[in-house]
């Protein structure tokens, strides 16, 4: 069922509206197949970009839509739940075209931003190795000065879309001083030198793919330096700040689905002689479910909110990537249980947002990174 919200615009609610109509006309119907499958949607990113969906929170002149962040994290929701991998793609790309858009010169903005809001480009954001994935600090790939280029060495992991993105922003380390000595690169994937590891073979989200980048000597002009030496890793962190709410609000749209899928199947799902629905048991563990879905959508709005304002919200999107993801595993899980046998079978949808679900507490920094962040932020004067 549509879920009532409160939009700020009749073009914000005229947005959402298209954004339903496309995720019934060409995300639900192919969902099971490509997962099934393991099909990379590519051709559906097009789709939304043609649509004016990929670069929402951009301001227009860079080919965006200069929405609000509230709108832009509306729509990712109402895309996870019809096909998690492509809410979540959104989100990824979305973040991946962060760091030229708040941090890129005038050249850099004008040569790339509009590809990447606008479709014809895919962007993967690489911040995690094999050896530094919570102590992202600590990465070890090199980017060493060698004239006009930079030289890249040393291997990503985790990058969603690796292998399929037309561009990667690349964090890699110009000095040994720290965080510091982290810089951002934007990498083209034709790049000689650069490669992609075989994807990962995950519980959930196949359509999708992560893998690891493999940088053997790969030459980038150094015109795709982002900011300055040294800035990289201040501008990895105001990236996943809004990343992490991308991530609450894949995860209030996984939620929404499995609650919609249960309560529906409850309705019709007779026992006793009557709707499992009007069992109490059952009828309050529902209405259980339904509260928490509404207060994680509250809490990332909220968040979203002061993003727009102009405020700190850095603590805000911790705690909502938090909640949310772990509300979502939690539904999830009950709504599998509603559904007894025929919940844990493919011929029905929530096994399969259960198993999305938990990647949904790891990815944007674990929940105990989140939990991290706000302690951190209470411990402050």
């Amino acid at each position: 069922m549509p879920v009532d919200r409160m939009l700020p615009t009749p073009e914000a609610e005229a947005l959402l509206e298209l954004t339903r109509d496309l995720a019934e006309a060409e995300l639900r119907p192919r969902v099971a197949g490509y997962e099934r499958r393991a099909e990379f949607p590519r051709e559906v990113f097009t789709t939304l970009g043609k649509a004016g969906l990929l670069g929402l929170p951009y301001p227009e002149q860079d080919g965006g839509a200069g929405l609000p962040y509230e709108v832009y994290l509306q729509v990712v929701e109402e895309l996870a739940g019809a096909w998690l991998a492509v809410g979540l793609g959104v989100s990824v790309h979305t973040l991946s075209a962060y760091p030229v858009a708040a941090y890129g010169t005038p050249e850099q903005r004008a040569e790339l931003l509009p590809g990447l809001l606008g479709g014809e480009l895919l962007g993967a954001y690489c911040l995690s190795e094999p050896q530094s994935g919570s102590d992202a600090a600590a990465l070890s790939t090199r980017a060493v000065r060698d004239g006009d280029d930079y030289v890249l060495t040393g291997t990503k992991a985790w990058v969603t879309h690796g292998g399929r993105a037309d561009y990667y922003a690349i964090m890699a380390r110009t000095s040994d001083d720290g965080a510091r000595g982290i810089s951002c690169l934007l990498t083209p994937a034709d790049t000689a030198g650069l490669s992609s590891q075989p994807p990962e073979r995950k519980m959930g989200m196949a359509s999708s793919p992560t893998a690891g980048l493999v940088l053997d000597g790969a030459r980038v002009p150094a015109g795709r330096l982002i900011g300055a030496e040294g800035d990289g890793f201040r501008i990895a962190m105001a990236a996943l700040d809004g990343g992490r709410l991308g991530i609450a609000a894949c995860a209030v749209g996984v939620a929404q689905a499995a609650l919609d899928y249960a309560v529906a199947y409850a309705r019709e799902r007779r026992q006793f002689g009557q709707p499992i629905v009007e069992f109490q048991g059952l009828a309050f563990l529902l209405a259980d479910l339904a509260t928490q879905v509404e207060a994680g959508r509250a809490l990332y709005l909220a968040a979203a909110r002061r993003r727009d304002a102009g405020r700190p919200y850095r603590t805000q999107a911790a705690m909502a990537k938090l909640f949310c993801s772990d509300m979502a595993m939690r539904v999830t899980t009950d709504a599998v249980q509603v559904l007894g046998g025929y919940g844990y079978v493919e011929d029905h949808p929530v096994e399969r947002w259960m198993r999305e679900a938990k990647v949904l507490q790891i990815v944007e920094g674990t929940n105990q990174v989140q939990r991290l962040v706000i302690g951190r932020a209470l411990g402050q004067p």
